[in-house]
């Protein structure tokens, strides 16, 4: 529950060990981790003079705000990952220009309400990496009625005609990637790969301006991995450690886009305690995961529903 660190004088520090590991990616050391968010006897998070000072020489009141990090992030001995709503998880996170990776494949399994927080905080320029592009008024499409991207990373986009729209017009950048190389530049780029070889796209199009290799008597394009400043993530379910269940097909690109930034947001429909998840059910570890938000009812539409004529009167 609890870490010894130790500084060049060897004082030690006893801090929580989630803080060690929630402030690894940000370039802190130990002894750093330890003095931004130190507990007491009892468990409780406190401020300090120490504490505000290194938020203010880190640049992380800016991304975060002190109050939130020094108050929101643990509860006792708990790093606490629930937000009331989504615009209160995305709302301090948020900046123009950023780079967005979205889950989801046409209007199924896409998280959104955090889309809503998005359209509604109003960033501008974003660079959106998708698998679809969803349709004019679900999915990415909210984001692209306000014109709040500018470029996009996506396999398909084909039920989008204000995405058409602003294409043509010259007004949004278009990186078309073959599905199975979006999923894995994603899974990859969550790994750490900076870059894989694969045979799709090779003497098509795809393959322009990128390096070509041969292994085995066969000629392989090198792909570079992707990455976000945030993921936007839908699953089923959630415990309050950040463990995800997806729900059928609703899994799709969501487990890639939730391993592929430092800034995982997911929107779940049922939260649960602890240890209520059988962990062979869990198809995210919670680590990936930063920020949970429960949106109970969500509308499910059907992209294209094809009914059958009903039958005649029988002969």
């Amino acid at each position: 529950e609890g870490a010894w660190v130790h500084d060049s004088t060897r004082e030690r520090v006893a801090t929580n060990a989630g803080c060690l590991i929630d402030h690894a990616d940000r370039g802190l050391s130990a002894l750093d981790a330890a003095l931004l968010l130190e507990a007491n006897g009892s468990g409780e998070t406190r401020r300090t003079r120490a504490n505000d000072d290194h938020i203010k020489r880190h640049g992380l009141a800016g991304h975060w705000g002190a109050d939130t990090l020094c108050t929101s992030i643990f509860y006792g001995r708990t790093m606490n990952k629930i937000y009331p709503d989504a615009r209160v998880a995305l709302q301090d996170v948020l900046k123009d220009g950023m780079t967005l990776a979205i889950g989801g494949f046409g209007i199924c399994g896409v998280p959104e309400a955090l889309i809503g927080a998005v359209r509604d905080i109003g960033v501008k320029q974003l660079t959106v990496i998708c698998g679809t592009a969803g349709t004019d008024d679900r999915g990415l499409g909210r984001l692209l009625q306000t014109r709040q991207v500018r470029r996009l990373t996506s396999s398909y986009v084909g039920e989008n005609k204000i995405l058409e729209q602003q294409f043509l017009a010259g007004e949004l950048e278009i990186e078309f990637t073959p599905q199975g190389t979006l999923a894995e530049k994603l899974r990859a780029g969550g790994a750490g790969i900076a870059a894989f070889f694969t045979k799709t796209g090779v003497g098509t199009m795809v393959a322009e301006g990128k390096e070509i290799r041969e292994f085995d008597g066969h000629a392989f394009i090198m792909e570079r991995s992707l990455s976000a400043d945030v993921s936007l993530v839908k699953a089923w379910r959630a415990d309050r450690a950040g463990n995800l269940v997806y729900r059928r097909t609703a899994r799709n690109f969501n487990p890639n886009v939730a391993m592929a930034s430092h800034m995982t947001i997911v929107e779940v429909e049922e939260i649960v305690e602890n240890g209520m998840l059988d962990p062979d059910d869990i198809h995210t570890p919670g680590i990936f995961v930063k920020r949970v938000v429960c949106y109970q009812n969500p509308e499910k539409t059907i992209e294209q529903r094809t009914t059958r004529a009903p039958a005649g009167p029988a002969q």
